[in-house]
């Protein structure tokens, strides 16, 4: 079997995995009444930097048995739509296993989804969020989805594409859109931009967010996951999504001449 082991244990959380359950408790920390949520944003800095703004979210969603956790390519590596579509990945809390039967409906429905697990070997976005998941819900199973275009008509289909596969299912499967916002400007700037960016997103508009972040240049490095996101939500029915929590780099380090924005939000 393909184990996808971590790349960022140690670093951005605790490799001892005591202390990582430790750690995504206090985020989790107190848990909310649970929203059946169609989709989310979820930052994936260190855990010292944004897991509260993860927590957050985390501690008020009904977590779904499966789901599909699309994040940025940072690294550059690989195809620029890379799925995984077997194996597991491997944290310090266990295996989370790959949704074999998902990713190949999905890789059917949308057959630009291209099978690549060198994009995802060193890539930490999505990677952070699985000790979250797995400390809700140990027997879930994802599918795991770098995303290195910033192409709209390509990433309005890829959303198109998973609403219809997961349509066509009889539950309900979480849509994840790992995020953070925008990057290394004062903390001025980036609440500025980040809450332009965010209004789209409150508006449930993949195209407003778009068009907004290559307008005013605002660095969110997952709005083409969330773009997706939004897409697929809206087409599976999405009314409404809520800002769980805001906040930015500088309120833990107190540096705010450059910082980080993260933004959790619910979409249902």
């Amino acid at each position: 079997m393909n184990i996808r082991q971590p790349a960022v244990a140690g670093r951005f959380y605790p490799r001892d995995a005591k202390a990582l359950l430790a750690d995504v408790q206090s985020y989790l920390s107190p848990r909310q009444t649970p929203i059946a949520a169609l989709g989310c944003v979820v930052p994936h800095a260190g855990y010292m930097y944004s897991g509260h703004v993860a927590g957050a979210v985390f501690a008020k969603l009904d977590l779904t048995s499966r789901c599909i956790l699309m994040c940025p390519n940072h690294t550059g590596v690989g195809h620029p739509l890379a799925i995984m579509g077997d194996g597991a990945w491997q944290t310090p809390l266990g295996q989370v296993n790959i949704d074999s039967q998902l990713a190949k409906n999905l890789q059917h429905q949308f057959n630009a989804l291209h099978e690549d697990s060198d994009a995802h070997r060193a890539e930490h976005a999505a990677e952070v969020e699985l000790p979250f998941i797995q400390a809700l819900k140990p027997s879930v199973t994802f599918v795991p989805i770098a995303l290195g275009t910033g192409h709209y008509e390509t990433l309005e289909s890829l959303g198109n594409a998973i609403a219809e596969v997961i349509s066509k299912q009889h539950e309900r499967i979480l849509l994840l859109a790992s995020s953070d916002m925008n990057h290394y400007e004062s903390d001025q700037i980036t609440r500025i931009k980040d809450h332009k960016a965010i209004d789209q997103i409150l508006a449930l508009n993949p195209r407003g967010l778009y068009d907004v972040v290559i307008k005013e240049h605002i660095s969110m490095c997952g709005f083409g996951p969330t773009v997706a996101m939004l897409t697929a939500a809206r087409d599976l029915g999405a009314t409404k999504a809520e800002l769980i929590k805001y906040a930015t780099s500088g309120d833990v380090s107190g540096d705010r001449n450059m910082v980080v924005g993260y933004a959790g939000i619910i979409v249902s």
